[in-house]
């Protein structure tokens, strides 16, 4: 799978990788993207490839309370998913997190959602403590937490690159992933797939 995109250019010491959402309800429960699992062996290569590098390795929850409003029963768009301490809030056993693998917990307020990394958390902080300046973004999903995320990491001043093998949509719409991928390039961020990323960090550290 090859991109559009202008190649993104070797992974560096200021790169930062986001993986996003990877939970049980993403990918088999209650709200589960299709073709969510078919994210899981990509990112688990961007994350080996980040540890082999010593990058850091950011990976979001949705963390909700019981009566969190995004839910039906309490007027919101969603069944009731990733609820503080049930195994539909847990990462998916197959994904492979190093163990400093940085979790990043969001939506954890009853009154108020959350589908951005950066919204209500301390990321962007933790970001420029480790003097990252690139993002590298993959998870679930393109329509909602990760367009929502990128958004908000361009408007933090960081650049942007979203893997385009590992992300996919909920497409309540069918044309809501492709609606996302197109706003997501016009806001700056480029496209590329793990391999991609890959191939230039093997011609960097030769």
């Amino acid at each position: 799978m090859k991109t559009t995109d202008q190649p993104a250019r070797a992974l560096a010491p200021d790169d930062a990788l986001v993986v996003v959402d990877m939970q049980n309800d993403f990918v088999t429960g209650t709200l589960a993207v299709p073709g969510g699992a078919e994210v899981i062996e990509p990112l688990n290569r961007a994350i080996a490839l980040f540890a082999a590098h010593e990058l850091p390795v950011f990976a979001t929850r949705d963390w909700h309370p019981p009566n969190h409003c995004s839910f039906s029963a309490q007027g919101g768009p969603w069944p009731v998913h990733c609820v503080v301490g049930t195994a539909g809030a847990d990462y998916v056993p197959a994904l492979r997190l190093t163990q400093n693998a940085i979790p990043v917990f969001k939506a954890t307020r009853p009154e108020a959602d959350a589908y951005s990394a950066f919204a209500g958390t301390s990321l962007a902080a933790e970001l420029r403590k480790r003097n990252v300046r690139r993002l590298v973004v993959g998870g679930l999903a393109t329509d909602y937490c990760v367009i929502n995320t990128v958004r908000d990491a361009i408007a933090e001043g960081f650049n942007v690159v979203v893997l385009a093998d590992a992300v996919r949509a909920v497409n309540v719409h069918d044309d809501d992933g492709a609606r996302a991928e197109a706003e997501i390039r016009r806001l700056g961020a480029r496209f590329a797939t793990v391999d991609e990323i890959s191939g230039g960090a093997r011609e960097a550290h030769h």
